[in-house]
């Protein structure tokens, strides 16, 4: 009875459920998580060109990740300054994504590119230079000197057409780098030279605030197609200089879709007089006065009416943003996303990251139970190679280091016997495999053979061989990713039971992966 009477409560509860707009799919620690919010976690993250998981495999993901974005509020990283910045951050770009025409930007966009095009320096070229640095408190003599020499290695290049301008530009020059460049990226006086060159083409020495230079231009670049650079360019554009005609056809859009309705009366006074505590418009019912309009117009000085326009634009542009995340479900969830992104890498941080980096005692425990993880495919040799002067100094090396811990023998080496300006003795202490090292390839492992270093004709090794490494620090970068991926395993595993995840199967069954 009881069985018959608990099954029916829960099919009581599926049904209303069931009967939402937009079901609960999910509760995580006492959390409801819609169907909708499920769906935009599902298309962006579990379908497409990298992943291909069924709603039910991804469920199983998603709730791992709620659990962790539980656990960062838990410890109240919901409400650092860290965290408001990136809010702030993720709202701005979204905004301004979905406030401009797409249509419009890239117009405006194609119409940039196209102007690009046309200028003299468009594309990149590629350049060496033999380049002499000039501080600004050079001498008068100095500079000639420096000039003088210049126009010697010009001349010299000129009258020998096949000598190999890179070998001058080790020899001779400051900055021994080849690069690329392009338009504003470094001095007019620079760039005038560069892009006037043809490839292959050598410039004669010319001077730019840095110092004294002669270049060569090793290759050039035209301006790359334009489906190459359109991303780059729309960011830009974004960043500094959105058109105004682009703003004003959104403008246009936001008037219509918040009611915008103007105060004759008030412009007019406005626009008369300079000033009005009238109202001047309304944006969803809310009234925008002269008084607000008087401090915007404090920090934006120019003529009234213009400043009037920017006002109304503004206004709109801040109200739309405002209430942009109940107007766009896909934008609530976008920034939903975005903060639960930002928790989830900052508490892994905090609780993975670090530790798998600067945990001694951890890696090095790890380390103890897993060595056989590390074992090496054939043995290796660990210790010195001793290049010595003769063979007295080589027996009371190979004394002295059987008393000493590994970490100590270049030192104590050094201060026995190469001293007073005198060195006896070369060292070379390491793991050595073979091929390593050709001393150890024929004294250890008996393959091929060595010349004596000429003045220590006497050549013996110290240490052992070992089929694995006996310190984590020998292995560190690849200790330090496996205990990571131990550590996030473990705390997986560590919230799950600690938590409480329900998911409602029938609910499930109708995500919409499309």
């Amino acid at each position: 009875m009881k069985r018959s009477l608990l099954s029916g409560c829960v099919c009581l509860f599926a049904i209303l459920v069931f009967a939402q707009e937009d079901p609960v799919l999910m509760r995580v620690n006492g959390r409801d998580i819609s169907r909708s919010e499920f769906e935009y976690s599902y298309r962006h993250n579990a379908v497409g060109a990298d992943a291909n998981l069924s709603p039910k495999e991804y469920a199983v993901l998603f709730a791992q990740s709620m659990q962790k974005v539980e656990a960062a509020k838990a410890v109240g990283l919901d409400t650092t300054s860290a965290f408001r910045e990136q809010q702030k951050a993720a709202r701005t770009k979204l905004t301004d994504a979905y406030l401009i025409d797409k249509s419009v930007m890239d117009s405006c966009v194609r119409a940039r590119y196209q102007k690009m095009g046309l200028q003299a320096r468009s594309g990149q070229v590629q350049v060496m230079q033999i380049f002499k640095y000039l501080p600004q408190t050079i001498t008068s003599r100095h500079l000639e000197e420096q000039k003088s020499r210049m126009d010697s290695i010009y001349r010299m290049i000129q009258n020998q057409p096949g000598l190999d301008f890179a070998r001058l530009v080790e020899k001779y020059s400051d900055d021994k780098q080849s690069r690329w460049i392009e338009s504003l990226q470094t001095t007019t006086e620079f760039e005038n030279v560069a892009f006037a060159l043809s490839k292959g083409e050598i410039s004669q020495p010319f001077f730019t605030p840095a110092g004294i230079h002669i270049l060569k231009v090793i290759d050039r670049k035209e301006m790359p197609a334009y489906e190459e650079v359109a991303d780059r360019l729309t960011e830009r554009m974004r960043r500094r200089e959105i058109p105004d005609k682009v703003i004003g056809k959104v403008v246009e859009r936001l008037k219509k879709d918040w009611q915008y309705a103007p105060n004759q009366a008030g412009i007019e006074e406005l626009l008369l007089k300079g000033g009005t505590e009238q109202t001047l418009f309304t944006i969803d019912g809310q009234r925008y006065t002269g008084s607000l309009f008087k401090r915007f117009a404090a920090s934006h000085p120019q003529a009234v009416k213009r400043q009037l326009d920017e006002f109304i634009a503004k206004s709109l542009l801040d109200y739309e943003s405002r209430n942009m995340d109940k107007k766009y479900p896909e934008i609530r969830y976008a920034l939903q996303k975005s903060d639960e992104e930002y928790l989830i890498k900052e508490v892994t941080r905090q609780k993975v990251d670090l530790p798998a980096m600067n945990d001694r005692a951890g890696l090095a425990t790890y380390f103890k139970f897993h060595s056989s993880d590390y074992r090496w495919d054939s043995p290796r040799y660990k210790g010195a190679v001793l290049h010595c002067a003769d063979k007295k100094t080589a027996k009371q090396a190979k004394k002295i280091l059987k008393k000493l811990p590994e970490n100590e023998w270049v030192d104590k080496l050094r201060q026995t016997f190469n001293v007073s300006g005198v060195e006896k003795i070369q060292i070379e202490q390491g793991v050595f495999a073979v091929g390593d090292n050709k001393y150890v390839d024929k004294l250890v492992f008996k393959k091929g053979g060595f010349e004596p270093v000429v003045s220590y004709p006497f050549t013996i090794v110290a240490g052992g061989k070992q089929k694995g490494p006996d310190d984590y620090r020998e292995v560190i970068e690849q200790v330090r990713k496996d205990y990571r991926t131990y550590l996030d395993t473990y705390w997986t595993r560590e919230l799950k039971e600690s938590g409480k995840v329900e998911i409602n199967q029938e609910v499930l069954k109708t995500v919409n992966n499309n």
